[in-house]
This record gives C-alpha cells, sequence and structure tokens, in this order.
C-alpha cells in the first residue's frame, strides 16, 4: 500500500488560513470519488455539511452522516470514501497551534464527534469569510470547547488486525445483509469457529455476533443517510430482520436511538 502525504500547502483550491496555524479548507466531492491512504503533517477534523462518507483508517472504519465529523490526528494513515455528494468542511491544526490550545489528551487518536448544532454553526461560521482575527479566534477556541466535550459514536465498526480475522471481516463487509455462520466464515479463512472467536474478541472487543449486528446498523445508517426515500421496513427486511421491531431493538441496542430518531424524522 502506498501512502501519500499531502501538506497542507499543496491544497491550494479553496484553502484559507487563519493566520496563526490552523488551514481551513473547503471543497465539494461527487459521490463515488475515493480519497486513497494518505496522512497529513496537521491534525484535522473533518466535516461534510452536507452528505456522507466513510473514513477507514488501521483502527477501522467510520460511517460519518451529516449530524458526525471525524477527528484524524497528524501522520494518521486514513482513506475517504464520498457514499453521497458532499460539502466538505475540513479544519487542519498545524501541532504547535494544537499544543497551545487544546484543552485535554483525547486528540491523539481518532474518534467521531456528534456534530451540535453549535458546533455545526461554528464550523460554518468560520468559513463565510469575514476577515475578523478575534472572531476567528473565538470560533476556534468554541471548536476546541466542544471537541472536549465530544462523545464516541456507534457509527464505527472496528476491523480487526490479525489476517484470518480481517479476511472474515472483509468477507462480511462485503455483503453485510447476509447471515453469516461463524463455522462456515472460519473454513473460508482457514481456522476453527473457536479461534475465529477468539480473534474477533481480542481484535475488536466486540463478539462476532455483535461485531455482524454492528456492520449491519452501519450499513442500515448509510441507506438513512444517503436514500431520502427509502422506508424503515424496507431497509429492516433487506438487512434479514423479521419485524420492523425487532429491526429498531437492535438499532437502539447499537446507537441508542430507534432508525426514526436516527434519521431525523421525528
Amino acid at each position: 500500500m502506498t501512502v501519500a502525504e499531502t501538506p497542507i500547502a499543496a491544497i491550494l483550491r479553496g484553502q484559507r488560513a487563519t493566520g496563526d496555524g490552523v488551514h481551513l479548507v473547503a471543497r465539494h466531492y461527487r459521490r463515488g470519488v475515493r480519497l486513497d491512504t494518505h496522512i497529513h503533517r496537521e491534525s484535522q477534523l473533518v466535516y461534510a455539511a452536507a452528505g456522507t462518507m466513510q473514513v477507514t483508517t488501521p483502527k477501522g472504519r467510520w460511517l460519518v452522516p451529516p449530524d458526525r465529523a471525524v477527528w484524524v490526528p497528524a501522520l494518521l494513515e486514513h482513506s475517504i470514501d464520498v457514499l453521497a455528494d458532499i460539502q466538505m468542511r475540513t479544519l487542519y491544526f498545524e501541532l504547535p497551534w494544537l499544543k497551545r490550545n487544546a484543552r485535554g489528551n483525547s486528540l491523539g487518536a481518532e474518534f467521531v464527534v456528534r456534530i451540535s448544532p453549535l458546533l455545526h454553526q461554528t464550523i460554518l461560521a468560520l468559513f463565510d469569510r469575514r476577515d475578523d482575527h478575534e472572531r476567528t479566534a473565538l470560533l476556534l477556541q468554541l471548536v476546541m470547547l466542544e471537541l472536549d466535550q465530544a462523545e464516541d459514536s456507534a457509527t464505527f465498526i472496528p476491523l480487526p488486525q490479525e489476517p484470518r480475522c480481517r479476511r472474515a471481516a472483509s468477507i462480511v463487509l462485503a455483503n453485510p445483509t447476509a447471515q453469516y455462520e461463524i463455522e462456515t466464515l472460519a473454513r473460508e479463512v482457514g481456522t476453527s469457529a473457536r479461534t475465529l472467536s477468539r480473534l474477533f474478541s481480542s481484535e475488536t472487543q466486540l463478539s462476532f455476533k455483535s461485531w455482524c449486528q454492528r456492520a449491519r446498523i452501519a450499513a442500515a445508517i448509510e441507506r438513512l443517510s444517503t436514500e431520502s426515500n427509502v422506508s424503515i421496513k424496507q431497509i429492516a427486511s433487506d438487512l434479514g430482520y423479521a419485524s420492523v421491531p425487532a429491526f429498531s431493538h437492535a438499532f437502539r441496542q447499537v446507537t441508542g436511538k430507534t432508525p426514526t430518531e436516527f434519521a431525523g424524522k421525528e
């Protein structure tokens, strides 16, 4: 795998610097675009003000609908897949700036940020082109305050690193709507069901059954985020759930919300 380092200075189109170590980049990407694995010298907050994307790091896969963003530390390998046309707003933080302004020690690893209405408006305000250094500095401090309060999200699918377990995970992710028996998968990747079960638990901190459920729920979230006319009943059926209540129960177990609540239709 080739990892391309992309310094923020090379991103000219849509870039604006605040003058003290933070760079703001606004880009539009069409559905189907893939930003191959790369790293940046800066840490970044990647937010799609509209649309849905998927961010993959060595740790796992993060589904990012519009009410979430991803924090990516400096020099962390990551790729981005655009699942629905996005208006991307990215904040790049040079490390000296972060050292002066970070409020805690939580920014050393990637995580999903649940975007509150306040954080949404703050990010948009940073991109409104008002040339007011004091206002920009205050908005950036508010972003850091909100990041310090951010919670991790259930839209994350941890990816195992052990080769056999990784192959099994890839099979499931290629078609998360199918029902998988661990014995069948184990034979396919050349191990025993007992070993594969142990590997999933140790590598992802989830049981095989729970991991597969999370993969199915992530597929449901993707459809809720990218298909405006799809019904909850249709998604439940496509994912193999016997009823909408069964699907809603599984969805709530992973996300803390029903599918309708998550989609903002209530």
